[in-house]
């Protein structure tokens, strides 16, 4: 059986693994004979031999995570094309380790040992810990966000007032793609702790349309919901039949809260838009209209 294309591994990506390899060996064997070829009596041993773990732990944890990566891509049959949070979320992992390291090889280059770093961190706790409080706790909820199974990437959320798709995860932002095509950068720690509806995950693909009218201004609940259901008869293909609601939500004195409700047969963002805007026209039309 032909293997799907989209599931090889890019030439790009295979470049990389060889070299990031080749590269891997190379610092192991400097390291190593370290001690022929770099004498301790050269003032800048020390810089080199730190620079040369830094990279040894680089190009180490890089590959590890590269396989890790070919192995769940191959497992879960997803092209080398597309990402999901598990591929985000060891990026995201790959990039703290790194950043963490590269914090101690610069500590170390300055001769503070890592102990001494968190003595010498501790003194100064209270001011780092307000600095970097925001920064923590987003790279934090990045990691639980990606690999926790409440929102993906490509899902339809509704994330506190805002609503769109999730397009991508980073270590410390997620992008959505909003009903107007723009990009909101959210911080992840608001993602995390923010009230979210996971459309997606809705085994109906329901669409709610909420609005108030005032008692003068419609004739009768029964025929604002045939109104409403001939106005969308042209789309009738991607609505599920009978799957139409005009619900009354709560009486008050002077006006009603209702709620129009219909089902896509699939989720599509366009079409559910474009569906959403017709109905909301018509509502409007029909309750300017009466006096």
């Amino acid at each position: 059986m032909n293997q799907n294309p989209s599931l090889r591994i890019p030439g790009h990506y295979v470049a990389k693994l060889l070299l990031e390899v080749a590269l891997l060996c190379l610092i192991f064997f400097l390291t190593s004979t370290s001690s022929t070829w770099l004498p301790e009596e050269w003032s800048f041993a020390p810089t080199v031999r730190i620079i040369l773990h830094f990279f040894f732990v680089f190009f180490a944890f890089s590959l590890l995570l590269r396989f890790l990566s070919i192995g769940y891509r191959r497992r879960k049959q997803l092209p080398f094309n597309k990402k999901d949070n598990v591929t985000v979320g060891l990026t995201n992992i790959f990039m703290m380790v790194i950043v963490i390291y590269g914090l101690v090889a610069v500590f170390s280059l300055f001769g503070i040992r890592f102990s001494q770093m968190f003595t010498s961190l501790s003194i100064g706790a209270a001011a780092i810990a307000i600095i970097l409080k925001d920064f923590v706790a987003d790279v934090i909820s990045g990691i639980l966000i990606t690999f926790s199974n409440e929102i993906k990437i490509d899902d339809h959320v509704k994330i506190g007032e805002l609503r769109g798709k999730i397009i991508d995860i980073n270590i410390t932002k997620t992008t959505l793609l909003n009903d107007d095509d723009d990009l909101v950068f959210l911080p992840n720690n608001k993602v995390f702790s923010a009230e979210t509806i996971n459309y997606s995950k809705k085994p109906l693909k329901r669409t709610s349309i909420d609005f108030e009218v005032a008692k003068g201004q419609f004739t009768s609940v029964r025929d604002m919901e045939n109104a409403l259901i001939d106005v969308l008869a042209d789309d009738s293909a991607d609505i599920a039949p009978e799957s139409y609601r005009l619900q009354v939500v709560a009486m008050h004195k002077d006006y009603l809260a209702l709620k129009f409700q219909y089902q896509l047969n699939e989720f599509d963002r366009r079409r559910e838009r474009e569906i959403r805007e017709k109905a909301v026209r018509c509502i409007v039309d029909m309750t300017s209209k009466v006096s």
